[in-house]
């Protein structure tokens, strides 16, 4: 590998360089402004977001370049990746704000790991290399451990925090033994492209190969909160504070997808046609995918915490996502013409569809998660946690602006026309059929509509129910804006599903020539 300074490529890296050195900053910082060190915190944090937002804008490559000696790749899918995951966690800190100075939790710490979560996604999100995945991975889960357990004074948020931390450890032991195998099966391969190319031309140990690919596919079913690595979901769901819920179950989903297409289609597809290894991998997510549909919506079922329902929820909508992910990787397609044999360009146009359509629901799903979280954090005061379903009786009557916005939310995530949730699952159960799954197609409908009517509930609950909430819904301008804003996006992006697929598209054709 040459590291030589003409082969740095230093400024490709320059959002992550800045985000560091701000951690660095906000920690001296906050350490010496002893009264004002919260809303500084806060402030800085949210500085360093929307800066790097625009240095990535700035510095976004249509075309993949390579830097520090090719462990480190600048493209447009990442790119597009980072400045969602930056204006998730944008979001995310405003909307739990106030939440957090209720409960004496704006702390400057918790800025702090918020930027080094962020961080990690970063590193994890450009990674072309096994030790840059891994140490991407770690900074992120060892923060949003930290995140979880926040709260010191409550014996939930801590026991969350112990079951996150030991079974994220598990996981991520299986994520580096599987890598170690892999290192040792490819002859020392640790670059992507590199291992790629070792699997294409058969030379690698092909069981110990298969062996790490199944510890890198249990490693990537936990970090998703798939099925059966799912266990930790709810309980931490429900146990951390829900300003720290609503970071969990956003922008670290986009981290583990983008750890997924770059270890899975970029490392991991065995040839230019995608088929070889990514045949293997294909048949897990299969399983994994159908598995967390059914679990997902049938468990939701019987909650009456909103919390864990939406926890189940989001287990059930990442087998979506890994639906389409999977459909990416067949040999051969359907087209109305008949059979379409992989690498002809009909196929190639099938597989960036695939691809493009699970970026397409990951994004979906961030802003149909923040949008629901915020709603439950800004009906929670000081004092009350509105984690019920109960504690949204009603809330029509007391403030019709709100109770229309989770209305909105609710729909897209059950698949209502004419929302973005509907589009987005559209798009990868034609991706599903296309690849000749038409049975899990068939499954995957089946469990919407049964999940509909978790998400209808609430509806219900909202517009028909008399009210029990013990506080009337106090909440900053700033946050009411935004929400309304990410609310409305959703409805506008079901509208308007085109422009956000074709830059899912483009990003993927711009990734795809990387597995080659």
């Amino acid at each position: 590998m040459n590291f030589d300074v003409s082969n740095l490529n230093i400024g490709l890296a320059t959002a992550e360089i800045f985000v560091a050195i701000m951690v660095l900053a906000v920690m001296l910082v906050t350490a010496f402004a002893r009264e004002t060190a919260r809303g500084l915190g806060y402030a800085l944090a949210q500085l360093t977001l929307i800066v790097a937002a625009f240095i990535t804008l700035f510095t976004l490559n249509t075309e993949a370049s390579s830097a520090f000696g090719g462990m480190f790749v600048s493209d447009l899918p990442g790119g597009i990746l980072k400045l969602v995951v930056y204006f998730s966690m944008m979001l995310a800190l405003l909307y739990g704000r106030d939440y957090l100075a209720d409960r004496k939790l704006d702390r400057p710490e918790f800025y702090l790991l918020a930027l080094l979560t962020t961080l990690g996604m970063m590193v994890l999100i450009t990674a072309n290399h096994l030790l840059v995945v891994y140490v991407g991975l770690e900074m992120m889960s060892l923060s949003l451990y930290a995140l979880v357990a926040f709260d010191r004074d409550s014996a939930r948020s801590t026991e969350a925090g112990m079951k996150y931390f030991v079974l994220g450890a598990l996981a991520s032991g299986l994520l580096l033994y599987g890598m170690s195998m892999i290192y040792g099966a490819t002859g020392g391969a640790l670059e992507l492209s590199a291992i790629n190319k070792v699997a294409a031309e058969g030379t690698a140990d092909k069981n110990i190969l298969l062996f790490g690919l199944v510890f890198l596919v249990a490693g990537i079913a936990f970090k998703l909160g798939t099925v059966p690595f799912h266990m930790w979901v709810p309980d931490v769901y429900q146990g951390s504070p829900t300003a720290v819920t609503l970071i969990l179950s956003s922008a670290p989903k986009l981290a583990a997808f983008a750890m997924a297409l770059r270890l899975l289609v970029v490392g991991l597809s065995g040839s230019p046609e995608l088929s070889g290894l990514a045949a293997h991998w294909q048949n897990m997510l299969l399983f994994v995918a159908a598995a967390s549909i059914i679990l997902g919506n049938i468990a939701a079922l019987k909650q009456t915490n909103i919390k864990r329902m939406l926890a189940y929820s989001g287990i059930s909508h990442m087998g979506f996502m890994l639906l389409g992910l999977l459909s990416g990787a067949t040999g051969n397609f359907s087209g109305a013409e008949g059979s379409i044999i992989a690498g002809t360009p009909e196929a190639k146009e099938l597989v960036t569809m695939a691809y493009s359509s699970a970026m397409f629901y990951a994004i979906a799903y961030v802003l149909m998660s923040l949008a629901a979280f915020g709603m439950v954090v800004l009906l929670s005061n000081k004092g009350f946690e509105a984690e019920n379903i109960e504690d949204f009786k009603g809330l029509n009557s007391r403030n019709p602006w709100f109770a229309l916005l989770m209305l909105f939310v609710m729909f897209s995530m059950a698949g209502i026309p004419f929302f973005v949730g509907f589009f987005a699952k559209l798009a990868v159960l034609k991706a599903v059929i296309q690849a000749g799954f038409l049975w899990i197609a068939v499954i995957a409908v089946l469990m919407s509509v049964i999940g509909a009517f978790y998400y209808l509930r609430i509806v219900k609950l909202m517009y028909f129910d008399e009210s029990t909430a013990p506080c009337p819904i106090s909440v900053s301008g700033e946050m009411q804006v935004l929400l309304s804003v990410n609310a409305v996006a959703i409805a506008l992006l079901g509208l308007m599903p085109d422009k956000l697929l074709s830059l899912c598209k483009q990003a993927m054709e711009t990734m795809l020539p990387l597995a080659s």
